[in-house]
């Protein structure tokens, strides 16, 4: 396993639980109901087209319906009606003399006029209809009309109204107002019932926040193949719950008992934020019981996954979110404590450069910088399918014909002087490198070029074109380094400190050092799933090698946050939890991906490889002064005088010679 997520020239291959968005029940963020329909929305055909443009609308769970104009109104008036005339027949007040037909009729009028007054003065496109935001409208609007109604019988002294009946047709009014919304959500929720014809039976883990908009997104989903068929917690309290009808059946352990009672087929973990000794269990129990496992996503992992997995718009209204268990939920997530509006100064409004923009860490970069809205943000790689991935999932167009894509290597000669000339950047991202410790073993004058040469022509070329902020991502291998890829590395971490120190103090030149990536271009992740699909065994190097790992989301959060704290000469050094052994997590994504009893057998410790990576080198100190997941530490500068010589061996190296040279030089300028 390897750590620096790049290749060459790119940069290696984003509440309790949260529902998706778009799926609550209410419609707080919705236009107002008077407005103009949805280009997508259907109102009867039937109608005329200038009159459905005004028709109001409803949205409950995502589904909109267009009602007719003036039912609203229509409906609350014919419950105060529903509601005097209730009351009246009722005879709720014994004993007041009974009011004529005249009076009766008056007293039934005035709510009608007082309803319609309300409407057209301050309810009208004010909230959706059958929503919680008609709630405080419905109380306000009746008790004040009920009020009325009391004060009128009042004044008369019960010749028009009975008080007693006056204030009870208040609550009566209430009351059917209230039910006709919730039988009109009914209405909704049975016409959008799932219509596929193999349903998939599902029992819900879960029946807190995230359990409850599970259900709603089942239930709503007409595309959908999930029917629920049982909930699981083990909150005491909850034993008895019903959500939309489905009962909660006993505690998670209870699964075996209750997938046999309702025949499901399927599980669903709808509590995003349970930890991996939780979700670990639970995968085994399913996968024991041969049920499939999904998982209900919070939404900052919809909006911060990868954009090539993320759901459009339409898909988070439905049950397309639920996904399978990854690997990441197996080792843990953690939240990530940024500064929001620290990262957003920095970005906003510049010019960014982003090296190594179709790789992995680069591309997710780019995704996590695009949002912060900078003047410019331009991607270099040297792979042109790789810009050509990462600006589809930018924009979704990739016409490969903007000023920000730039297809070039850092190593050709006068490349990099002429892209600072000509797009004059304020901020770098530096994530292209050599990264397979193998290979780099092999070719040290491959990884002297780029790790190295292009890092000092880069830095060179920032210093004298007034970038402000320059972040070189590294790689835990330059701590106390072993193998040309850790001595290329931490050369590169020197070097953008040695440059950095040179400069005016506003001018930031640091490193981010991590380990590595899940899932990245060339991880072993996708060694092992490779190896599952062709039935073949894992290969693994030893049974104690150990691996420090983090999501590429974690990881780009990081970095910049790391832009915010760091200074010149220093190396940010990401926490990245505890290790974790290589065998382990081949056996725990190979029951993931079905092949619980997969073979695995051991190569051996090649050249350069660590049984066991470390964060920190030696005089280097854990300190953590501003983040509690960032530690910052000095790098020992490089000797100015030095720097000729990189220029000498990148002529020397070029053709693929002198690899031992290079390697020994490396070797020695990556010590303090």
């Amino acid at each position: 396993m390897n750590a620096l997520n790049s290749s060459p020239s790119s940069s290696g291959s984003q509440p309790e639980a949260v529902s998706a968005a778009g799926a609550q029940p209410d419609a707080a963020a919705q236009p107002d109901a008077g407005a103009q329909p949805d280009a997508g929305a259907q109102p009867d055909a039937a109608a005329p087209p200038d009159l459905r443009e005004s028709w109001p609308t409803t949205d409950i769970g995502g589904s909109r319906l267009h009602l007719p104009q003036g039912s609203i109104p229509a409906l609350d008036c014919a419950m105060w009606v529903l509601a005097i005339a209730l009351v009246v027949s009722l005879n709720v007040a014994p004993g007041s003399r009974e009011p004529g037909s005249a009076a009766v009729g008056f007293m039934i009028l005035l709510p009608v006029v007082l309803q319609l007054l309300a409407w057209v003065l301050f309810l009208r496109g004010r909230a959706r209809f059958a929503t919680s935001d008609e709630i405080p409208q419905i109380l306000i609007t009746d008790v004040l009309v009920a009020a009325v109604l009391v004060a009128v019988s009042a004044l008369s002294q019960g010749a028009l109204l009975p008080l007693d009946a006056a204030a009870v047709s208040g609550a009566v009014a209430l009351t059917l107002h209230l039910a006709a919304r919730w039988l009109f959500q009914r209405f909704v929720a049975w016409r959008h019932r799932p219509q596929a014809h193999r349903t998939r039976r599902t029992i819900v883990l879960g029946a807190g926040y995230g359990g409850v908009q599970a259900i709603s997104l089942m239930q709503q989903d007409q595309e959908g193949v999930f029917t629920p068929v049982g909930i699981l917690d083990d909150d005491p309290s909850k034993r008895h719950l019903r959500i939309s009808g489905v009962r909660v059946l006993g505690p998670w352990e209870a699964l075996g008992q209750v997938a046999n009672e309702t025949r499901a087929d399927q599980v669903l973990l709808a509590v995003p934020s349970a930890g991996p000794d939780k979700v670990d269990e639970v995968v085994e129990m399913a996968q024991s019981l041969g049920l499939e496992i999904r998982i209900m996503p919070s939404v900052t992992e919809l909006v911060d996954r990868a954009p090539s997995y993320r759901p459009d718009a339409s898909q988070l209204h439905s049950t397309n979110v639920f996904r399978p268990p990854q690997i990441a939920d197996l080792l843990g997530r953690r939240e990530i404590d940024t500064d929001v509006d620290a990262i957003g100064a920095y970005l906003s409004g510049e010019r960014v450069l982003v090296t190594g923009a179709g790789g992995s860490i680069g591309s997710q970069l780019c995704h996590a910088i695009a949002r912060y809205e900078p003047d410019r943000l331009i991607m270099v790689d040297r792979d042109d399918s790789a810009l050509h991935a990462v600006q589809l999932s930018l924009d979704g167009q990739a016409m490969l014909d903007s000023p920000d894509l730039i297809l070039g290597d850092l190593r050709t000669p006068g490349f990099i002087p002429a892209l600072f000339d000509e797009n004059r950047p304020t901020i770098v991202f530096h994530a292209a490198a050599l990264k397979h410790v193998t290979l780099t073993e092999r070719f040290p004058e491959e990884a002297f070029l780029t790790n190295v040469a292009a890092t000092h022509d880069l830095l060179m070329a920032a210093a004298s074109h007034d970038v402000r902020r320059f972040i070189n991502i590294s790689t835990d291998k330059a701590a106390d380094p072993q193998c040309v890829l850790g001595y290329s590395k931490r050369v590169a971490e020197r070097l953008t400190a040695t440059i950095g120190r040179s400069l005016a103090p506003e001018r930031r030149f640091m490193s981010v050092r991590f380990g590595n990536v899940l899932g990245s271009r060339g991880s072993a992740l996708l060694t092992f799933a490779s190896q599952l699909e062709r039935g073949l065994p894992l290969t693994i190097t030893d049974p104690s090698m150990e691996r420090f790992f983090m999501s590429v989301d974690e990881a780009c959060q990081l970095v910049l946050q790391a832009g915010v704290l760091g200074r010149s000469g220093e190396v940010l050094v990401l926490d990245m939890g505890k290790p974790h052994n290589i065998e382990e997590i081949a056996r725990r994504f190979a029951t993931l991906m079905g092949h619980p009893d997969a073979q695995v057998t051991y190569t051996r410790v090649r050249p350069g490889e660590k049984l066991t990576e470390e964060l920190f080198g030696r005089g280097e100190e854990d300190v953590r002064p501003n983040h509690p997941l960032i530690s910052q530490t000095s790098v020992p500068p490089f000797p100015m005088e030095k720097l000729d010589a990189i220029a000498d061996l990148s002529e020397r190296a070029r053709w693929g010679q002198h690899g031992a040279l290079v390697r020994r030089w490396m070797e020695a300028e990556s010590g303090a």
